[in-house]
């Protein structure tokens, strides 16, 4: 019997999340972390033939991918690019397409990457090491922007795991939908949810700030069109930043109202730029968020759950407005200085 070697094993878990979210030039890089491509390797070739190999297969949903059509599908391209499969690495690959093999004799749906995927998924969003917390900044953030529908996909697919055997004692209490919102709220508040939660407070902060300053562009517009004079609202004026961190906010609130509801969206709604995203009045997104955070009944089943949750969690949510509110002053200081004196 072997045994991978940690930086191994991280490259193997990177190497599925890159493949689930098409993100195929890191997949290259995968390729060479585990030995499979030379470092000198023309990426960018690398990254197209990895398109062209993976691109319809990953299409179809991780619940879909079979590894022993994925295996057979690289196995067309390798010799062009000089692949070299390790020894340790050859016996993984017949090891999982033979135990699919014999899987899909007793169950002709069975996907090895479907059933593995889950544990994957809340691996990178608890490990404390530093190489995969990176991998999932890397994963969540492209150019500064927070991509949600990635964050969403992780958290679903973690939550099918299910390992936890406190969580699902609870769940045999309670609905789907309650269990789900407490796993949820489990997970982050905990310390193995800490990178997490800061990726998500400082998005509800930046989502929040942005909110702020639409309310207060629309009362300065109203305002000052009532004047018979000009006045300058750069003060208060909105970025296309601040729009996209709108958008997040308002996302983040139907992703915790889908939770609580035990839903799944039908269509990821994606923004592919900025003007795009300006179809849709940032003043008409600001007033849906206002709406969806004043509703109580959107609120509620969180509300309920605070009191199950282990007295340590519910320690680290008391201590949530606190960390919100100086990052939000924080971030209006900084703000504040920028616009004036830059």
């Amino acid at each position: 019997m072997g045994e991978f070697k940690q930086e191994l094993r991280d490259g193997f878990i990177e190497a599925c999340l890159h493949l689930v979210n098409r993100d195929f030039d890191a997949l290259a890089n995968d390729f060479i972390t585990l030995g499979l491509l030379p470092p000198t390797a023309q990426k960018g070739e690398v990254t197209k033939a990895l398109t062209d190999v993976f691109q319809n297969a990953v299409n179809k949903g991780v619940r879909n991918i079979s590894f022993g059509d994925l295996s057979g599908n690289l196995g067309r391209t390798m010799y062009k690019f000089k692949f070299q499969i390790p020894s340790y690495f050859s016996l993984v690959i017949r090891s999982l397409a033979v135990l699919e093999g014999i899987a899909i004799g007793f169950n002709p749906e069975y996907k090895v990457l479907s059933s593995s995927y889950p544990w994957i998924a809340r691996k990178v969003l608890t490990d404390s090491s530093p190489q995969l917390q990176s991998t999932l900044q890397t994963l969540l953030y492209k150019d500064g922007a927070f991509r949600i529908d990635r964050l969403e996909s992780l958290l679903s697919e973690s939550l099918r795991a299910r390992t936890e055997e406190s969580l699902t004692r609870n769940e045999v209490k309670n609905s789907d939908s309650d269990g789900e919102i407490k796993q949820v709220l489990s997970f982050t508040l905990t310390e193995k949810g800490s990178f997490v939660r800061e990726i998500l407070l400082q998005e509800f902060v930046k989502g929040i700030d942005a909110l702020g300053l639409a309310t207060l562009d629309s009362v300065t517009t109203v305002a000052a069109s009532r004047l018979p004079i000009s006045i300058p609202s750069s003060a208060f004026s909105v970025t296309d930043e601040d729009i996209s961190n709108l958008r997040t906010l308002h996302r983040l609130l139907q992703l915790l109202s889908r939770l609580q509801k035990n839903e799944t969206p039908s269509k990821e709604v994606r923004y592919a730029s900025v003007e795009e995203a300006k179809i849709i009045p940032y003043r008409e997104e600001a007033s849906l968020v206002l709406y969806r955070m004043t509703s109580v009944q959107d609120f509620l089943p969180i509300l309920t759950a605070i009191p199950e949750l282990p007295s340590e969690s519910q320690q680290q949510l008391l201590r949530l407005p606190a960390d919100l509110a100086g990052k939000l002053l924080s971030r209006a200081v900084a703000r504040t200085i920028r616009r004036l004196f830059v």
